[in-house]
């Protein structure tokens, strides 16, 4: 699935937008391949997997588009 970072925090987390979801999907710092969060931008595209978790939709394996 491809999105767009929405928000970055200083806290080691984010949320990415897409076309097909109205609400940000959840990403951690520790849900990143190939990439650092330092790294990241928003307004970076991406391309992750999606999860569902009790808490809602994660996104894991995260790694910037080319």
């Amino acid at each position: 699935m491809q999105g767009v970072i929405e928000k970055l925090t200083d806290k080691g987390f984010g949320f990415i937008k897409t076309e097909e979801h109205e609400k940000g999907i959840f990403f951690h710092a520790t849900s990143l391949e190939g990439v650092e969060y330092d790294d990241l931008n928003e307004g970076d595209k991406v391309e992750f997997e999606l999860t569902e978790t009790p808490r809602g939709l994660n996104a894991s394996n995260v790694q910037k588009a080319e």
